[in-house]
Formats: structure tokens, sequence, C-alpha cells
């Protein structure tokens, strides 16, 4: 007589349908090139990882994601959050998540950033301009530019000024005052809008792409168009070896580590992310935790309240479950996602990875 199968075989046998299904359904979902096919051949040696735990999230405010769990939309650091919401409003060229874009561009929301141009704080001043446009924005009788309590309201007034030099210059005006602030208020006025300066043009563009990984999203987000190759090119290393740092190189013998696995499959579609998990995080909008799509971003955080503190991160394939490289010892597996850890997600998109710094 045949052995009856334990309680956990039944379940891992369960879940492996589940998974099997997902992925499949993953395919019908995304591929809209019918030469991409996810295999499922693989699935068969997957090895479970711990069973969901419940995350709680709490929601957005109108404007701009702040201070949270991120499971909704982009983030600002919670020590920044009610000073980029206040000042962000403070005229109608500026909003709390452009104010947030520009804060990351310039220095990743670090108050002792320093450049090798002697831009200071976190949103990088020049002496020259601190001393001309520096305000005492927490009201104790000194402006300094390494607080963010003065530094931030200063960006804002500083922007909101220049808006005001152009606001009569033709076209968009939030992008003529971000022109402005690259090349100058009188370029901006001499060519009637943006200059045609490739550098000014990439600003602006970077600038509100950024923008929409920090504001809150008014509509579902689009699908991403290069989902379905990511997940094909993760699901084929499944059961790979872990290594920290790998990039799935021959010098790696193929393994890679978490982020390392998330920037090649997104790297054989044609998107380049950046290296490390939390600076992957801001390659697109977030969408909201029940709005995930096959071939999303999840991360994960020791810290609900700063983005800086993801330590891993996974390619959503649904079904609640990703594909990741977990830790040593480990090797490449679907995981579920609803750990006390899940930080929020990312819907990579082209000009989102292409918007984020090389360096913050």
């Amino acid at each position: 007589m045949k052995p009856r199968a334990s309680a956990e075989s039944r379940r891992t046998r369960s879940r492996l349908a589940v998974l099997v299904s997902t992925v499949t359904e993953a395919a019908d979902q995304l591929a809209d090139d019918k030469s991409i096919e996810l295999s499922i051949s693989v699935v068969t040696s997957f090895t479970p990882g711990p069973l969901p735990m419940v995350s709680t999230r709490r929601p957005c405010s109108n404007d701009v994601c702040t201070g949270r769990p991120a499971g909704d939309s982009g983030f600002v650091p919670a020590a920044y959050s009610a000073i980029v919401q206040k000042w962000g409003n403070l005229c109608s060229a500026i909003n709390p998540a452009l104010l947030a874009a520009q804060l990351y561009q310039e220095s990743g929301f670090n108050p002792n950033a320093r450049s090798a141009a002697a831009a200071e704080g976190i949103a990088q001043f020049i002496p020259g301009t601190w001393a001309t446009h520096g305000v005492d924005g927490n009201g104790d009788g000194v402006r300094n530019v390494w607080d963010p309590q003065d530094a931030i309201p200063s960006a804002a007034s500083y922007d909101c000024q220049l808006a005001s030099y152009v606001k009569d210059v033709p076209g968009n005006l939030t992008e003529n005052m971000l022109a402005s602030y690259n090349a100058g208020a009188y370029a901006v006025i001499k060519y009637g809008g943006v200059p045609p300066y490739k550098e000014t043009r990439n600003y602006v563009k970077t600038i509100t792409t950024l923008e929409e990984s920090f504001a809150a999203p008014v509509t579902r987000v689009d699908p991403s168009k290069q989902a379905a190759g990511a997940i094909y090119y993760a699901q084929k290393k499944l059961g790979t070896p872990y290594l920290w740092g790998g990039n799935g190189t021959a010098a790696d013998n193929g393994r890679f580590d978490c982020s390392g696995l998330t920037k090649a499959a997104y790297e054989s579609v044609g998107v380049t992310l950046p290296r490390v998990a939390n600076d992957q995080y801001n390659a697109g909008p977030h969408p909201k935790r029940d709005e995930l799509l096959p071939g999303d971003l999840v991360f994960f955080s020791t810290d609900p309240t700063d983005s800086r503190a993801i330590h891993h991160v996974g390619i959503y394939v649904g079904g609640g479950y990703m594909i990741d490289a977990p830790r040593t010892g480990a090797v490449i597996r679907f995981d579920p996602i609803d750990t006390g850890e899940y930080f929020g997600a990312t819907r990579v998109t082209e000009d989102g990875a292409k918007a984020l710094p090389t360096t913050v």
C-alpha cells in the first residue's frame, strides 16, 4: 500500500501547483510577443520559502507619499516628510513630489553631501547661491546649509523665485523653472522656453520623470513593457546558488545576489538598473500592493520609514510570490512577498531607470 503524503508534502505540492499556474498566467498576461513563452519545466525543483505573514500599510497623502511603509507609492525619508509636504506647496510651479525628486537627484536625501564642485547639503547649494538664497526655515536665527530644516525650504524658495523670473515665458512653467535652475533664467527667456542645451533638457526630463516615482498615483500604473522578458530570464536562473555581490558573470560562475539578479533580468530586455536594491526602488512608479503585476520589483527593508534601509529585492510573478536570490546558502527560488519587512514595489520603466543618478 502506498504511504500517504505528509501534510507538509501536500501543502508543498499545492503551493507548487499554484506557482506553476501563476507563471503560466504571467505569460498569458504579459507576453505580447508570441516568441516569449515562460518555460515551467524548471519549476519542479522549487524550494518553498517560509509561509507568508501579513504586512501592514498606511495610505499616502494626497500629493506625495512620505515617511511610511511605501507599499502604495514613492517615498521620502520620515525625517523630511512634513517639511517636504509643507514647502513643496510654496508656489504653483512646484509640488511635494517634484521637490522630493530634486532632493533625491541632488544628494539622495543625504544632509551631509558635499560635491567636488563645493555644493553642500541635502539640496546641494554652492556657497555663493546659499549666501543669496538661503533662508532660515526653522526660525532659529541661523541659515545653515547643512540643516535640512533650512536647506529644504531654501530649495523650494529658490525654485519659486526662478519661476517668478520666467512666469511670462511660453510653455510649461515647471519645466521652464527647472531649466532656469540648470541653465539660468536668462537662457530660458532668450529661447522662449527650455533652451536647446542637451544637459538642460536631460535635467528637466530627469526631474519630471523622478517626480512620478515620488507622487501618489491617481490611476492604476501601466504595465511594464519589458516584464515578461525579465521574468523569463529570472525563471531560467531558478536553482542557481546565491553569491553575495554576484552579477551572473563567468567569474561568478553564473551566480547572483538579489539585486544582481534583478539588474541582469532587466538588462536582458534593454533596461539598465542601478546595482543596489535601494537605488533600484526609484526606477519607476510604485503600484499599490493590490495592483502588483508580474515583472514588478518588490522590496524589503528593516526600517519601514527609510528607503535607504532596503536590503532585498525580487521580481514579482503573481499570486503573492516572487523570484529572488535570498541569501548565502540558498538558491534562486520562489518566495512569498507578504512578510513583515515588505516595503513596496516599483514598475520599472526605461525613462525611470535612465533618470536615476549613477551615485546617490
